[in-house]
């Protein structure tokens, strides 16, 4: 006979532990939480907060290196041991024993295998069966490995295996410009790889305005990375232990190593959602607005659901769901003003529509820009490129979008969400009090040049 449970959740990453937190913590229900892989989930394991290690570890080898002297500060030049800061990275994040008494302690049944529909209310996992009204599915992505000839005689590394690396690569081929490829691929160049961007698109980070995607990509260039836009890797061929990729034009790259970062895919292979009658869409289940499926007791939320693929969103969909499986229900997905960033340095940030955005929704448009390297905080540490760029309605002045290439941009827009959501005009943050001399002065500095 079945186990009985008020809510099974099949995942334990941002969306499964945040839904099984609100339903045991605000609703009183019994939870099961199931667990093929990665207790934890990606992020906290081998995506978010290892990644941001890498990126800060890279982040003071630069500085060391190319503007300590310039400071009139003596220092050896700085060689980055992978072993060591692969051992640091660890040691900032749980083991799988850690995470496994950490939700058995919040009082969540833990169930580890794969799971698997036996139908809508019933799910199997190895000889146990669970059954529950409600389900969510939150199963997360996994890397896309693109159609390219030869890729199956490669040895690629992706956002997961890169972390694992103990020598930094000689040479590095990153296949994808998006925030994943883009992270890594400065990386391993500030690393000391020598690293070369292709992308199929005809700019770098698609989802960006295209202005401050190429003020990012300038930025990246002047660190000696190459970037390839405007096609991917045509073939992939081995030449003993290198990796020789043609590019558009005939043009052959040899590399050491090559990272796949082109794209994502849900994983729900081995759920048989068919036995539940779950919708799909190339492989992400369907959901509305409320993270319901088309099958009644069943919801998804996360990166396996359609919609945006970012952590907070998960966790934001998780209570969605929740609130919809044993609240009032009144609470729906809305991503008009969602934050954004890549975490180059650099860092890319964006909230709101894009100026391209916003003329294909037909609105009136006008935007106001004030280059990074204006500010004063940004002449203490060079910077050349970057900028703050606003895009408003003329007639009404409301705030459409903030896109912003500097350092902090993850931050600044982060607190810029409320004020968008509220309906900020550009001469609020024009008359707005600002810190002095800061990266935030940079919004307060384009939205002046509103003022006619």
């Amino acid at each position: 006979m079945a186990e009985q449970f008020d809510l099974i959740i099949i995942g334990a990453g941002s969306a499964a532990r945040d839904a099984a937190g609100r339903a045991t913590r605000d609703y009183g229900m019994r939870v099961a939480l199931i667990e093929r892989t990665r207790w934890g989930g990606s992020c906290p394991n081998v995506a978010c907060k290892p990644t941001k290690a890498y990126l800060v570890a890279a982040e003071l080898a630069y500085t060391v290196n190319e503007l300590s002297d310039w400071m009139g500060v003596r220092c050896s030049p700085a060689q980055v041991d992978l072993a060591r800061v692969r051992a640091w990275k660890d040691s900032l994040r749980r083991s799988q024993e850690s995470w496994i008494e950490l939700l058995k302690d919040a009082g969540y049944e833990v169930v580890p295998g794969g799971a698997a529909f036996v139908d809508a209310r019933t799910v199997r996992v190895g000889e146990r069966e669970l059954s529950a009204d409600r389900i969510l599915i939150a199963t997360g992505s996994r890397t896309a490995v693109p159609p390219i000839p030869g890729i199956e005689n490669v040895h690629w590394i992706d956002h997961v295996t890169a972390l694992e690396l103990e020598q930094i690569p000689e040479s590095l081929l990153v296949v994808g410009a998006g925030p994943v490829g883009l992270e890594f691929a400065q990386i391993f160049a500030r690393f000391g790889a020598r690293v070369t961007i292709v992308n199929s698109g005809s700019q770098i980070a698609a989802r960006a305005d295209t202005e401050a995607a190429n003020e990012l990509q300038a930025a990246l260039e002047e660190e000696g990375i190459e970037v390839v836009l405007n096609g991917g890797v045509e073939s992939f061929a081995r030449d003993g232990d290198a990796t020789v990729a043609t590019l558009p034009g005939g043009r052959e790259l040899s590399v050491s190593h090559v990272l796949l970062a082109s794209g994502r895919l849900p994983n729900t292979q081995e759920l048989h959602l068919d036995r539940a009658g779950v919708e799909t869409s190339r492989g992400y289940v369907v959901v509305d607005d409320r993270q319901r499926t088309n099958v009644d007791g069943i919801w998804a939320s996360g990166d396996v659901a359609t919609g945006p693929q970012l952590t907070p969103v998960a966790q934001y969909q998780a209570r969605i769901a929740v609130d919809d499986m044993f609240g009032a229900g009144k609470r729906r997905a809305d991503y008009s003003v969602l934050p954004t960033a890549i975490f180059t340095d650099p860092e890319l940030g964006s909230v709101g529509l894009t100026e391209k955005e916003a003329r294909d929704q037909g609105h009136d448009v006008d935007v106001v820009k004030q280059p990074l390297p204006n500010l004063t905080r940004a002449q203490y540490t060079r910077r050349k490129h970057g900028l703050f760029k606003i895009v408003f309605e003329p007639s009404t002045r409301k705030v459409l979008g903030v896109h912003i290439v500097s350092r902090g941009a993850s931050d600044i827009v982060g607190g810029l969400a409320p004020a968008l959501q509220l309906g900020v005009t550009v001469d609020d943050l024009a008359f707005m009090h600002h810190v002095y001399p800061s990266y935030s002065e940079g919004v307060k500095a384009a939205a002046e040049k509103a003022l006619a």
